[in-house]
């Protein structure tokens, strides 16, 4: 499925196709953290499948709790989270934030991760695959 979005600014827009089967939720701390809210809605693009079409995110490193390091991506404009992926040599995968696509509606989260960490006040997501851990 193709996709395209953007910063809540406009100032970075990107293009990528994606697999909308493999769209997920993050219940970790850290994207609970991040994202200033209860879980991040994340969708896989292979680096050759991802593009920057205008604009240049700016990029920090976060270490996870499994020690694990992501190059964060977000607009230093607007602090629009655009995508996460790995840190150093080999192929890249990035963690597209769902919310900046304007294709959102149609890529309905399949599974759950890190679901021990998520907020007790949630409803349960039925029919969704599930992971206590990554």
């Amino acid at each position: 499925m193709k996709i395209d979005g953007g910063c809540h600014c406009g100032a970075i827009t990107y293009e990528a196709e994606v697999d909308p089967e493999k769209t997920s939720i993050c219940h970790c701390t850290d994207c609970q953290q991040l994202t200033g809210t209860a879980f991040r809605v994340t969708v896989p693009a292979p680096e050759d499948h991802y593009r920057i079409t205008r604009g240049t995110p700016r990029i920090y490193t976060k270490t996870g709790a499994s020690g694990a390091k992501r190059a964060q991506a977000f607009c230093a404009d607007c602090g629009s989270h655009l995508y996460a992926t790995s840190v150093g040599d080999g192929p890249k995968l990035y963690g597209i934030r769902v919310g900046t696509a304007r294709q959102r509606q149609d890529l309905i989260p399949r599974q759950q991760k890190w679901h021990r960490s998520a907020l007790h006040w949630l409803p349960e997501f039925e029919g969704m695959a599930t992971a206590e851990d990554q």
